[in-house]
C-alpha cells in the first residue's frame, strides 16, 4: 500500500485578497510564492503562501471571496489548520500578535506540544505549534520576511476535523492513505503519517448531533496530501476508490497535478504531486511579484486582470 506523506498544502477562503495579504505576508511573514487565479473561477485570485523556496508541505493558499457569507460551523468541515513555528518562540508570537489586537486564546498544549490558537482578519481557525520537527522539514528562510528568520513559520503542522461519525473517516485515512492512530486527548483524536515531516497529522473530533457545516469565508475550502509523483498518486488514487470515495480524474493545475475526493465524513481531500513545483513559470527571486496564469488561461489575460483588484505586498522589517 502507498501512503500519502503528510499535507502539501490547505487551501481556504478569504474576504479582502489585501487584508489577507496583509495578515499573511505582513504579519505572519510568510512569502507570497505564486500570485494566480482560481482556475475554477478565473475573476477570483488564488494566492499562494510558502517558505521562501515554496516547498511542498510548507503552502497555505486562499481563495478571496469576500462577497461569500461567512462560514457555518458544524460537522464535515475542516476547522483550523495548524503552522509549525521553532520551540521557545511562541512568547515572541503572542507579543507580536496582541500589538495588532489579532482575535487569540490563550497558549494551550496539545499531545505535548504549545499551541497558540488565533484567528485572522475573516475567521479562519489558524494555530501557532511550537514543534520539535519545526526543524526536521524542508524549509527555506525568507530574507525578505517581516519576521526574523529564526522565527519564521516553518510550515503545516496539521489540520483539524469535525465530522459525525468517526468511524467511516479514520478507515479512509487509515486504510487507503496510511495514517495512523497516535492517541487521543479529551474529544480529539490524532492520526498521523509514519513518514513524519511537514502537516504530518490530522485531528479529529466527533459531533454526532452537529448540523452540518458550510463553506464561506473564514472556511477551510479542502486540505491537500502530499504525493511524490504521478504514479504514487494513482497508485493512491486507486486505493481511495477502493475504500469508496468517488475520485475525480487526475487535473493539471500546472505547479502540480491534483486528484479531489470527499471523505466519507463531508471533508473535501486532494491528492497533489511534489512537481513540478512554483519554480516552472517564475524565477525563485520573483516569485509571487506578479500574476502568473498557467497556459491556458492566458489568452484572456487583458479580462482577468480587468476584474482583480491590485495588490499592494508587505516590505521587510
Amino acid at each position: 500500500m502507498r501512503q500519502v506523506e503528510g499535507l502539501h498544502h490547505v487551501t481556504a477562503i478569504a474576504g479582502s485578497a489585501q487584508e489577507n495579504v496583509d495578515f499573511y505576508a505582513g504579519l505572519l511573514g510568510m512569502r507570497l510564492v505564486k500570485r494566480s487565479v482560481n482556475q475554477d473561477d478565473p475573476g477570483t485570485y488564488h494566492l499562494f503562501y510558502a517558505d521562501a523556496a515554496g516547498h511542498p508541505g510548507t503552502d497555505l493558499t486562499f481563495f478571496p471571496w469576500a462577497q461569500l457569507a461567512p462560514s457555518r460551523p458544524g460537522a464535515g468541515l475542516a476547522n483550523e489548520v495548524s503552522l509549525a513555528v521553532p520551540p521557545g518562540t511562541l512568547g515572541w508570537w503572542e507579543e507580536r500578535l496582541a500589538a495588532r489586537d489579532v482575535r487569540r486564546d490563550p497558549v494551550e498544549t496539545r499531545f505535548g506540544e504549545r499551541a497558540l490558537p488565533i484567528e485572522d482578519p475573516h475567521g479562519l481557525r489558524v494555530a501557532l505549534v511550537e514543534t520539535s520537527s519545526a526543524h526536521d522539514r524542508a524549509f527555506a528562510p525568507w530574507e525578505g520576511s517581516t519576521v526574523p528568520a529564526d522565527h519564521q513559520i516553518r510550515g503545516l503542522d496539521g489540520a483539524r476535523i469535525q465530522v459525525r461519525q468517526l468511524g467511516p473517516t479514520t478507515a479512509m485515512i487509515g486504510g487507503a492513505m496510511g495514517f495512523r492512530a497516535g492517541g487521543s486527548e479529551g474529544e480529539w483524536h490524532r492520526w498521523e503519517v509514519p513518514s513524519g515531516g511537514s502537516g504530518r497529522h490530522l485531528d479529529l473530533r466527533e459531533l454526532p448531533d452537529a448540523r452540518r457545516g458550510a463553506w464561506g469565508t473564514g472556511s477551510i475550502h479542502h486540505l491537500a496530501f502530499r504525493v511524490g509523483d504521478d504514479e504514487h498518486q494513482l497508485a493512491v488514487r486507486a486505493q481511495v476508490e477502493e475504500g469508496g470515495a468517488q475520485p475525480t480524474e487526475v487535473i493539471d493545475r500546472f505547479w502540480f497535478r491534483s486528484v479531489y475526493f470527499k471523505e466519507p465524513g463531508g471533508v473535501l481531500f486532494e491528492l497533489a504531486t511534489d512537481g513540478p513545483g512554483f519554480g516552472v513559470d517564475e524565477a525563485l527571486e520573483h516569485l509571487g511579484e506578479s500574476l502568473v496564469l498557467p497556459p491556458w488561461l492566458e489568452a484572456h489575460r487583458s479580462e482577468i486582470e480587468a476584474v482583480l483588484p491590485p495588490l499592494t505586498l508587505p516590505g521587510p522589517s
